[in-house]
């Protein structure tokens, strides 16, 4: 991120939630900007274009879900979930919708500020000099976070696409769902393992394998990039 102020849309309807969001996301460095409704956020993100969206479930006109629905038809900016604790919101559905993450109310600002960090250096690290991975019919191209599988180009939100990575940079190798966790996401994740395979299911439905490759389950470990 050097060089680049980080711009976050904050989207809740809670205005001391959005002040104090605002205010330690300022503190750290990040240009901010706040809607209160789905409809608001729909209008600010296309004038804004922000780096990253913290996005509240329970919104008036138009609630968070369907914004994000909204959102990932053309868009692969990160988005974080903020949820209240008791809320019917299935975190797995947020998830498989293309969240990068969630968090539940009551949480600590710095622990907001440390969630979005983790993201928006993974997001925004330069690529440079980093390699393109070429399979037969894949290339994955971490500078433009850009798939291409059987001559199409492949839409997937970042998280989907680090994970594809991570795993594809580390061919055959197993990974836990926790090592996963903790490497494609970035931080101590608190969330259970259901994220990882909500995202490799995602990932299995855009990509069918290859002649040599394929995305493996291995039963009672986790996963790996199986090249033949």
């Amino acid at each position: 991120m050097e060089g680049k102020i980080g711009k976050i849309l904050v989207v809740d309807d809670d205005e001391n939630i959005s002040e104090v969001l605002k205010m330690y996301l300022q503190s750290s460095g990040y240009d901010i900007r706040v809607a209160a409704d789905g409809k608001a956020a729909q209008e600010v993100f296309v004038d804004y274009k922000p780096d990253l969206v913290l996005l509240d479930i329970m919104l008036p006109y138009i609630d968070g879900v369907d914004v994000l629905k909204w959102i990932r038809k053309d868009y692969d900016t990160p988005v974080i979930m903020l949820t209240a604790k008791g809320d019917t919101f299935d975190k797995v559905l947020g998830l498989e919708l293309g969240a990068d993450d969630y968090m539940v109310k009551p949480f600590e600002p710095k622990e907001v500020v440390a969630r979005v960090k983790a993201v928006m250096r993974r997001f925004n690290t330069d690529g440079g000099g980093k390699e393109v991975l070429n399979f037969p019919e894949l290339n994955i191209d971490v500078n433009s976070y850009n798939v291409v599988y059987k001559g199409q180009d492949v839409k997937m939100p970042p998280k989907e696409f680090e994970l594809l990575y991570h795993l594809a940079s580390n061919k055959n190798r197993v990974f836990t769902r926790e090592q996963l966790l903790c490497e494609v996401w970035g931080y101590d994740y608190p969330g259970d393992s259901r994220t990882v395979d909500v995202h490799i299911k995602r990932l299995r439905e855009k990509l069918h394998g290859g002649p040599n490759w394929q995305l493996e389950t291995v039963w009672g470990v986790g996963y790996k990039f199986e090249v033949k």
